[in-house]
């Protein structure tokens, strides 16, 4: 997998590093993506341990899922060039798919890390400061093959408070989703805190598949159901998008009382772009 693979899953779960015993676990909710966190999942203290702890155990036991990734610390601390040596290590017997860089603020901080990394690593950014979300689209014409709002971080970078309707984050969470739009990198949505809450998750991820996201940052497996219920098109999505292309093929120009015009003939390609049948249960489909 690489820039351009057509990488865009609909969940992402997280899961510590130096949680080995939860690995096993990914596999009953089956993400599309497992990122083992050496960033904010683990203390300072034990950052370095937590790096071999987490490839010793992808290397015995690589989790069930489409895509295993890791995220690694941010450019400028102590731990960066470790845990990108370490990563392209990884990469390069199989263990690893890739690596989530996170606070993403400089496109020579993708250049660089791609040309470390094995031609083909799949490369994650995350747009969680202010200057992430404030330079999105110059950020995301570097082409990585996704990247994710990160809410929590940028909110408190920008010194505001978390809110239960999230109106504090709306325009970055529109921002960072248009960018990528406009870069063709999938986007994915924030995360939801309150990890057993299905409720609230499903509302967040609801908006965010209003908002043009194609999948979730997912916390704890419960999540990753909903994700793929919320960002897989249902039956009748499906068939309202064949239904609008065949108006189109035979001049009909309204299904459903509404108008049938290019922009809606895009919009039925983009749906049937990512029904079951025509993606593989790994992350891999159509942008």
């Amino acid at each position: 997998m690489s820039a351009g693979s057509g990488f865009s899953p609909r969940s992402v779960l997280f899961v510590p590093g130096h949680r080995p015993d939860m690995l096993a676990k990914v596999v009953r909710a089956r993400p599309d993506g497992v990122i083992v966190d050496l960033e904010d999942a683990v203390a300072p203290s034990a950052k370095e341990a937590a790096r071999g702890t987490a490839l010793t155990a992808l290397a015995a036991d690589r989790p069930g899922a489409g895509a295993v990734l890791l995220r690694i610390n941010g450019v400028g601390t102590p731990w960066y060039d470790p845990d990108v040596a370490a990563a392209a290590a990884a990469i390069r017997t199989g263990v690893l798919d890739g690596v989530v860089l996170p606070k993403y603020e400089h496109p020579a901080q993708l250049t660089a890390l791609r040309a470390a990394l094995p031609d083909g690593a799949v490369v994650i950014v995350g747009l969680e400061s202010a200057l992430g979300v404030a330079d999105a689209r110059p950020l995301l014409a570097e082409r990585p093959d996704a990247a994710y709002f990160g809410a929590e971080d940028y909110i408190a970078d920008l010194g505001g408070r978390r809110t239960p309707d999230g109106a504090e984050v709306l325009y970055a969470r529109s921002q960072v989703c248009l960018a990528a739009r406009l870069a063709g990198v999938a986007a994915l949505d924030q995360v939801v805190v309150a990890v057993r809450d299905a409720e609230a998750f499903r509302v967040d991820a609801e908006q965010g598949k209003a908002l043009g996201f194609r999948g979730k940052i997912c916390l704890h497996p419960v999540q990753v159901s909903i994700a793929h219920e919320v960002f897989t098109p249902s039956p009748a999505e499906l068939e309202h998008a064949r239904a609008v292309l065949a108006a189109a093929e035979t001049g009909v120009g309204l299904v459903e009382g509404q108008m049938v015009d290019a922009v809606h003939v895009a919009m039925a390609h983009a749906v049937l772009a990512r029904a079951p049948t025509n993606s593989r249960e790994s992350g891999l489909s159509a942008h």
